[in-house]
């Protein structure tokens, strides 16, 4: 008698041993698949593809979807012209309504701060354009541009705070390659100045482009 208690008390203890094991572990797996509180309103922001709604319009930025390693080139009004490198990474977000880029522009100098922007595209379904806004904090700068495809380009036109007319666009488009550009123009259209040029390479290898030096 007392042999099979002894043997049920040892039953009850693996039992609940295990239980205990196992409840650990359901909550160890539970605490790996919840997002950490910082980066919860990335997640909820990220969308894995476009809003079905968007129809064809999707395909104007669903091809640039991921991360592109970038040749920056800036003209100064003086005639010289500044170069860096970085990348910029595509997105789809708000559950596929709008897509949004990083701008990254690497530091050249250890203990410099990189440059970064961002630009958020929604299509508007009245006028049929792409409406984008380009927020850069650290220069206080907040751009508002609309425009669509043209041909093989995308082009985007708007306003600065100046009142100097911007165009933007994107341009010999490939699959794993684009030229950026920026133009203004302080006299209505009639010319227009050329102030960015950035060349854009799809990354494959999930390499880091390294810092233009110099």
């Amino acid at each position: 008698m007392i042999s099979i208690r002894g043997a049920v008390r040892s039953i009850l203890w693996t039992i609940a041993v295990a239980s205990i094991l196992i409840l650990l572990q359901k909550n160890e797996a539970r605490a790996q698949q919840a997002p950490p509180p910082l980066q919860a309103m990335v997640r909820g922001l990220s969308a894995s593809g476009p809003h079905p709604s968007l129809g064809d319009e999707a395909q104007v930025w669903d091809r640039f979807i991921g991360t592109w390693d970038c040749e920056y080139t800036f003209f100064l009004d003086d005639g010289s012209r500044r170069q860096s490198r970085g990348e910029i990474e595509f997105g789809w977000i708000l559950d596929g309504r709008a897509v949004q880029d990083i701008w990254i522009t690497y530091p050249k100098e250890a203990g410099t701060e990189r440059g970064i922007g961002t630009t958020v595209r929604f299509f508007d379904s009245k006028s049929k354009m792409w409406r984008i806004v380009f927020v850069g904090p650290r220069y206080n700068a907040l751009v508002t541009l609309q425009g669509s495809a043209d041909g093989d380009r995308i082009i985007l036109r708007g306003v600065d705070d100046e009142s100097a007319m911007l165009r933007w666009s994107f341009n010999d488009i490939k699959a794993d390659s684009f030229v950026w550009r920026g133009e203004k123009s302080r006299d209505g259209g009639k010319a227009w100045k050329l102030e960015e040029e950035h060349h854009m390479k799809r990354r494959n290898n999930g390499a880091t482009a390294k810092p233009l030096t110099g």
